[in-house]
């Protein structure tokens, strides 16, 4: 079982208009309501991929109540949330059909009490050392993903980091800003931040040079996300960069989700560095292609993943 932790979960809201114009009204044709936060994505993505995953984090009040709703119409979710006196925050991703452009729009979550976080580290606990209920299945891997709500403390996901490392899971983050600078020092097995959040933190724009230099900071393996360029992957073992062969139109929203999603499946199955990479990108892709976030077209995925080109790479 694959372990997701979703601090400030959301009620994803989608809206697709024909063109988005400032300072006008618009006709929404589609909207699509979905489980939202990073790591619910990836564990949506998880379970499409016939892998058992189960989600913990905060939920709270009508919001939360809806979350739990729509995560309950899930399949191959297990529930694993933590009620909390707040009420969960809503995303709002306004797609322009014209442009193929996304606008994102997120409220802030739920501020969260010290009692509150600290009920949340006793589910933590328990989920990593023997799994949710009734299957008792142990959790190989956990995914810390997201921003930190109001109220929890800015070092939380290296707190996470370290009592994953004390059960001896493996752990991914994702996240940015100074959460993920303090989450890398406690040394997980993974992170994968975006371009920008690595030069965020290392000082380097470079993507090789800055991954080179958030191992060195303490994160075994670093996976960085560089847009339409593919994904960029550093490990003990070697490094390696990644693409799909052709630039695709559609949403972008949740992409990085997915390639989580693919780096943590691959680890599930014990594939090589490169495979795991290779899936990671193909997926990505192919949630540009979906309608929403946790989400990925399946004809585009098998189509991709067989032409992704991964390239070994050398430090500069």
């Amino acid at each position: 079982m694959i372990l997701t932790v979703t601090l400030n979960a959301a009620v994803d809201l989608t809206y697709r208009v024909p063109s988005l114009t400032p300072h006008s009204s618009h006709r929404v044709r589609e909207v699509i309501e979905r489980p939202g936060g990073k790591g619910l994505n990836v564990s949506r993505v998880l379970a499409a991929l016939g892998l058992a995953t189960t989600a913990t984090g905060f939920t709270g009040g009508d919001t939360g109540r809806e979350l739990r709703g729509l995560l309950a119409q899930t399949p191959g979710v297990t529930d694993a949330l933590v009620p909390v006196a707040g009420r969960t925050r809503r995303t709002v991703g306004v797609v322009d059909e014209g442009s193929g452009d996304t606008t994102q729009l997120n409220e802030p979550g739920p501020h969260i009490s010290a009692e509150e976080w600290e009920t949340f580290l006793g589910t933590y606990r328990e989920l990593l050392h023997a799994g949710p209920a009734p299957s008792g299945e142990r959790t190989e891997a956990v995914a810390l993903c997201g921003s930190l709500p109001p109220g929890v403390p800015v070092g939380a996901y290296a707190a996470l980091v370290r009592e994953a490392r004390t059960a001896g899971v493996p752990v991914l983050l994702d996240t940015s800003g100074e959460p993920l600078r303090r989450g890398i020092a406690a040394r997980p097995d993974m992170v994968k931040p975006n371009a920008h959040e690595l030069a965020g933190i290392t000082g380097t724009t470079e993507p090789l040079r800055a991954a080179r230099a958030a191992q060195r900071r303490g994160s075994r393996a670093v996976a960085a996300s560089l847009g339409e360029d593919g994904m960029l992957l550093v490990t003990q073992d070697g490094a390696w960069s990644a693409a799909v062969p052709e630039r695709l139109s559609g949403n972008p929203t949740g992409a990085g989700d997915s390639a989580v999603a693919g780096l943590l499946s691959g680890l599930s199955e014990g594939l090589p560095w490169p495979d795991r990479l290779a899936r990671a990108v193909a997926l990505s892709a192919a949630t540009v292609r979906a309608h929403a976030a946790g989400e990925f077209d399946t004809e585009t995925y098998a189509r991709l993943l067989p032409e992704v080109r991964v390239k070994p790479l050398t430090t500069p």
